[in-house]
């Protein structure tokens, strides 16, 4: 028996979409149910490897304390918030105040979906980089905002030009999203960067919210920076961050906002009024891994397993002809394609032909076309497999 339902869904929806995750997901399976070989998933950044053993067993602990079963507070317990300005302080020398200027977060998502909804009301405008993590772009949708892309192009680094915006947008933009180092292009600042958003943000009376998920997954000597370290950033800006990458805690769903406490404020108010905060064990252990992090450093090798994995994959595909930047940063590669290909048919037809998921790059925005965006999330021997397989495929031949 069928029903006729004629109510529509909210008209915000159709500012989302998640139409190329989506078709990739339904090819994958198409491909798997054949049974001809199994696909190796090199889509979606989630780390695979375990939290430490010390941060299990932290969780483990405080999961058997019958006091971490009421309702938590959502802007995060006291000692979560305390750690949180310790850990700033030992990792970038920046100074926070954890009553007022740290908020915690169901991972850092969670802050990123609904800040816009504090401070943006219809008409007006995010300034938002393309190609970009695409809940900046459902954020605003769903605040009923604008989105003006920043277009991030390998010629400048991947760095937006803020002299090509023009004055009738700056006049009515009001928020601008960051992320460096990026996804999915993963690219970093060069010198200066920062100092430069400060100025430009300040003329223009833009807040500045800057994705800081992988600042922990750096390779080769470099250390990413904190927006925060910049003079007169605090003035105009706030940062988000997460567990979920550097310490392998993706689905403890734990983050942090920190900064501007007048920025962070409305984003507290609205999830006062939606959610109780995390769960006081995951918090628990998020403590226990930023302790355990001050108190011997370097101990979190997680960045060398991902630079090694890209040293392998980069280094297979250039010796088969398909030649990319090494990233300095986070868990992924943002590749060029062949000349010939758009990003969708090249994807599409490497999973068909060699059983390989990569994302097309016009998932993250217009920007993207011509790319795809690799995660590192297999070992060595299976990346190894993956070079073996797009040589045998010949999708690179001319």
């Amino acid at each position: 028996m069928t029903t006729s339902f004629t109510i529509q869904p909210s008209k915000r929806l159709a500012g989302l979409t998640s139409a190329i995750f989506t078709e990739m997901n339904r090819r994958k399976r198409e491909v798997e149910a054949r049974g001809e070989r199994e696909v190796i998933d090199l889509g979606i950044g989630s780390p695979d490897q375990p939290p430490s053993p010390l941060i299990m067993e932290a969780l483990s602990h405080a999961v058997r304390n019958p006091d971490n079963y009421g309702y938590p507070t959502s802007e995060g317990s006291l000692r979560f918030r305390e750690t949180v300005t310790r850990w700033y302080d030992h990792r970038f020398h920046v100074k926070l105040d954890p009553e007022h200027e740290i908020l915690s977060l169901m991972g850092s998502q969670d802050g990123l979906a609904h800040l816009a909804q504090g401070w943006i009301d219809p008409g007006d405008i995010v300034l938002v980089p393309d190609p970009g993590y695409p809940i900046y772009f459902a954020s605003v949708a769903l605040a009923g905002g604008e989105v003006y892309p920043l277009p991030l192009r390998e010629e400048n680094d991947f760095l937006p030009d803020f002299g090509q915006i023009p004055e009738e947008i700056r006049r009515r933009a009001k928020l601008m999203v960051l992320n460096y180092p990026n996804n999915p292009v993963a690219a970093t600042v060069k010198e200066g960067f920062f100092e430069e958003v400060v100025a430009f943000a300040r003329e223009n009376q833009i807040i500045v919210a800057h994705d800081q998920a992988y600042s922990e997954l750096a390779f080769n000597g470099y250390r990413p920076p904190s927006f925060l370290e910049t003079p007169g950033a605090k003035d105009i800006g706030v940062e988000f961050n997460s567990l979920s990458k550097s310490f392998n805690m993706a689905g403890c769903r734990v983050g942090y906002l920190v900064g501007n406490r007048e920025i962070i404020r409305p984003l507290a108010v609205i999830k006062s009024n939606i959610d109780y905060g995390i769960f006081l064990a995951v918090q628990e252990a998020a403590v226990a891994a930023m302790e355990h992090d001050m108190n011997h450093p370097g101990e979190n090798r997680n960045f060398e397993v991902y630079e090694q994995r890209r040293d392998v994959l980069i280094d297979g595909l250039s010796e088969i002809g398909w030649h990319m930047t090494k990233p300095k940063a986070t868990m992924f590669v943002w590749a060029k394609i062949p000349a010939g290909w758009t990003s969708e048919d090249f994807a599409f037809t490497l999973l068909e032909k060699a059983g390989v998921v990569v994302i097309p790059g016009n998932a993250f925005g217009k920007e993207g076309e011509g790319y795809v965006r690799i995660a590192l999330v297999k070992p060595v021997d299976v990346l190894k497999e993956v070079i073996r397989r797009i040589k045998e495929s010949r999708i690179l031949s001319p």
